[in-house]
């Protein structure tokens, strides 16, 4: 069982775990919404583009058809129609996408919130050379906290010396409330039964 210096840390990782991923997903939507509003721009680009050849060729073809070319620009309005149709279905599926994508901002970052909350309310019973130890790693690694098993470190999956065992089960010369540390990765280590 952990000590309780060692839980106050736990609980701390697990609150900046969450907080990180939800800042991960929060930088995630600008980028999401730029990339359906560029399809956007396609679908429309598209819609202009299609009646430009449309008319273009039509024109070609009056010179020497104008009968049929009356005709056939009955059909190929019919087409652009249709087209038109698709194109600004799809440019409004992609302008609810974005809608969602807000909205999503909006719930990620009232989240991002509570977790910087949690995350605060986690260091408060964290002793300062502790909460300093944790935020040194924190900044390179996750997780800062692992278990050890049969002498090997779960975050490098390397062995570690039998002074950082000892400390990580407690028994070290500072007891209990002695933080062990990897000396292949730094992460702090505890004796996990």
């Amino acid at each position: 069982m952990p000590s309780p210096l060692l839980e106050t840390l736990l609980i701390l990782q697990d609150r900046d775990t969450k907080k990180l991923g939800i800042e991960v997903q929060l930088k995630a939507v600008p980028r999401d919404v730029a990339a359906v509003e560029a399809k956007i721009a396609a679908e429309k680009a598209a819609i202009v583009g299609h009646e430009i050849e449309t008319t273009l060729k039509q024109i070609g073809e009056f010179e020497g058809q104008q009968l049929e070319l009356m005709y056939g620009l009955d059909e190929a309005k019919k087409k652009f129609a249709a087209a038109e149709a698709v194109l600004k279905t799809n440019i409004s599926g992609h302008e609810a996408r974005i809608k969602t994508l807000r909205e999503r901002e909006v719930s990620l970052a009232a989240e991002l919130k509570d977790a910087q909350v949690a995350f605060n309310l986690a260091r408060e019973p964290v002793t300062e050379p502790a909460r300093r130890i944790y935020d040194r790693i924190a900044v390179r690694t996750q997780p800062v906290i692992v278990a050890t098993n049969s002498g090997t470190c779960c975050g490098c999956h390397l062995k570690i010396s039998n002074e950082v065992e000892t400390a990580a089960r407690g028994k070290g010369p500072a007891g209990p409330n002695q933080l062990a540390t990897c000396e292949n990765c730094g992460r702090i280590v505890y004796w996990e039964s």
